[in-house]
Order: C-alpha cells, then structure tokens, then sequence
C-alpha cells in the first residue's frame, strides 16, 4: 500500500498502535497535573522534528536534535515522578494482579483464608468514628505490602479491632496523625507518611487526608478508607477515584469488591 511517497506496511500500523497507546497511558499519568503542559510542550516539539527532519532542512535539523539529544536527560529529571509512578503503575496494574508470588512459589499448598481481611472490623470503626467526627486515614493493602511507607511510621503489628482502630485515631493518641497501614488482615503499622498527589482537578474542599489517600491509591494498588473530621463522612478512594458520603453497608459493599478482585 502506498500514499504518494510514503511506503505503509502493516508493521507501521502496528508501530503507530502501539505509540498511541504508550502516549495515551502517559497522558492519562500527568492529566491534572502541572506536568501535562511539560508533556504537551516537549510533544509539539517533537512533532516540529520529525516535520523538519521529513523536509530535509539540515541546519534547523542538526539543531533540534542537539535540543532532543540533550532534552532526555533534563526529561528524565523533570518527569521523575511520574516515570516512578509509571512504572509502578505497570508492576501494580500488569503484574500484581496475578496470582505469583513468592510465598506461592515454594509454598503451593498455603491458602490465604487464614488472611482474609476483617472488613467487619473496619467498617465498624468508620462508622463509629463518622458519629463522632473523628478523622481517619486507614490503608488497606491488597498486591502490594507497602513496606517502603510503613516504615515511615511506628510499626505495631497487631490484630484488627475496631476498638484499637478508634484508640489509634483518637485526637489525644500520639499516633492519630498520618495513616494506618492494614496488611495481611493485621494492623501494620501508624502514624505512617503517604504520598500526596499532585492532581489539580480534584475539588478544592479535599484536605490533606483526601489527597494523601489519592496519592497513595496512584502509586500503588492500595484502597483507602477516609473519615472526615470535618463533616464526618465516610470516603472510599481506589485507584485515584474518591467515592464519598458512603454508609457502612455501602463501604463495607466497596471493600468486599475491591478484594474480591484479587481472587
């Protein structure tokens, strides 16, 4: 198949199917963040290359490519993040999901009943501390253990209960600033420092809660349970999407789905 003097093969197709949805999953990365006018930037003068270098125009060419040569390095630090992000996004989204890991590897006959979480447990909790307007900030683990942002706080390892989630909450705790990170249906760790995103679209009344819990669900594959301390609503954030207003059936309802995925 020819169009006047360019020669398309069906690999052509496939090369330009597979750039569109490399740039589609970036853009979908920096959508509502600063980075996106970076990304549109460095893209028209990409495009503005490859048009220069199609006409044969020498001198503009052999500048533009010193531009493009040297423009790599300064993109791999300006897009730190977000290449740190997508990468993560391929391990948590591509690979996580599946059911290898090691523990299954050289124990095959391990069942994971014994781990199943206490969504009971939680929920009640929320529920306890919507009435009472605690604020709280539980992360639930599923794939990924979390451990880089667990030792950012006071490590417990203890068994859930509501009563210990509302003490570890309570505004007099020394632990009730930051998150608690729940893995393997035990209470990991406290007092933990999450990520906050840098997505501007999100509402302007999400405080930091909200935003950390964002942040921690684009990094990773974790769900976040959010009470307010303001309002005293219960939200619930999974993959970078905050449901809010949420009663305890209705969260209860949210937890159950995003764990049932895993099987």
């Amino acid at each position: 198949m020819e169009l006047a003097f360019i020669t398309l093969k069906i690999l052509d197709v496939v090369d330009i199917l597979l750039v569109a949805i490399l740039l589609y999953q970036i853009y979908m990365l920096v959508r509502g963040t600063v980075a996106i006018n970076i990304f549109v930037g460095v893209f028209a003068l990409y495009l503005v290359w490859l048009i220069v270098k199609a006409l044969n125009m020498e001198l503009l060419s052999s500048i533009l490519d010193k531009v493009i040569g040297l423009g790599v390095i300064a993109l791999i630090i300006v897009f730190q993040q977000e290449i740190r992000r997508f990468l993560l996004y391929i391990g948590n989204r591509y690979f996580s999901r599946y059911n290898f890991s090691i523990e299954r590897l050289f124990f095959p006959g391990r069942t994971e009943k014994d781990n199943l979480l206490n969504v009971e447990s939680i929920v009640k909790a929320a529920r306890n501390m919507s009435e009472t307007k605690t604020g709280a900030l539980i992360v639930l683990a599923r794939r990924s253990e979390l451990e880089v942002y667990a030792e950012t706080g006071d490590l417990i390892d203890a068994v859930i209960s509501s009563r210990l989630l509302e003490n570890l909450f309570f505004k007099n705790s020394p632990l009730h600033d930051g998150a608690v990170i729940i893995c393997n249906n035990r209470i990991h760790a406290a007092r933990c420092v999450l990520p906050v995103t840098d997505n501007m679209s999100l509402p302007a009344h999400y405080g930091m809660r909200h935003r950390a819990a964002v942040g921690i669900t684009e990094h990773t594959d974790a769900v976040v349970v959010i009470v307010s301390e303001e309002t005293g609503r219960i939200s619930f954030v999974k993959d970078g999407a905050v449901k809010s207003r949420l009663t305890p059936a209705e969260l209860q309802a949210e937890i159950e789905s995003a764990f049932a995925a895993l099987d």
